[in-house]
């Protein structure tokens, strides 16, 4: 395959940009009180509830809409609202550059809202170097790591998965993307690397460095 046939798919938060300091410790409490709303719960059954509804289904949403009939628009817009996202969004000025001589056509890939993740792709000026941003709702709330969110992109996209890349710091959805056929990059401090990761690396700024090993 050549360089220019290669189509790479970036997940975002954690990958593109740093959202462990500010952006998900204020998702995560603002789940948390939705869920203490809606169930009649205390904090840290709420907190429990969200973790174990993540753990099994990929999103904390996924496993509301399934066992308690939640509105998935209602909810994320209620989680996902930030007085100043701009002054919470931490990224490498550097990732442009990054993109740019990342040779092959590139999408956002995200199990987060399109609102927010337009917003943030556009406080960093990084949406015009992507062909395309997928997002929870178009992906008709089937998100990552369900083959039936990956296979819509592939769809709509026209893609063959044998040409895809996907870049991502979660390594249960790169198990889906290998699943599939894809080349698999896993952005993550920690050095174990399951079976299916091709490539880990510490940053995605690194990924230009390294092309001959997928």
């Amino acid at each position: 395959m050549t360089a220019a046939a290669r189509v790479w798919l970036f997940d975002l938060d954690n990958t593109l940009h740093d959202a462990s300091p500010h952006i998900f410790p204020h998702i995560h409490r603002s789940m948390r009180e939705y869920i203490e709303r809606l169930l009649g719960v205390d904090a840290a059954e709420a907190a429990r509830i969200r973790e174990r509804y993540w753990t099994r289904y990929g999103t904390t949403l996924a496993g509301l809409m399934r066992h308690h009939g939640v509105d998935p628009h209602h909810f994320l817009a209620e989680t996902h609202r930030f007085e100043d996202l701009p002054r919470m969004v931490v990224f490498d000025r550097a990732l442009g550059t990054m993109l740019a001589r990342l040779p092959g056509r590139k999408f956002v890939f995200s199990n987060a809202p399109t609102r927010y993740a337009t917003a943030v792709l556009d406080i960093m000026g990084m949406r015009h170097r992507f062909d395309g941003v997928w997002t929870i709702e178009r992906l008709r709330f089937e998100q990552k790591p369900s083959l039936a969110g990956f296979r819509r992109l592939l769809s709509r996209e026209r893609l063959r998965p044998a040409q895809c890349v996907m870049v991502e710091d979660s390594a249960a959805n790169l198990k889906s993307a290998r699943r599939l056929g894809m080349k698999t990059v896993l952005i993550a401090r920690e050095p174990r690397v399951p079976a299916w990761v091709d490539l880990r690396l510490q940053s995605v700024l690194d990924l230009p460095r390294h092309l001959g090993k997928l």
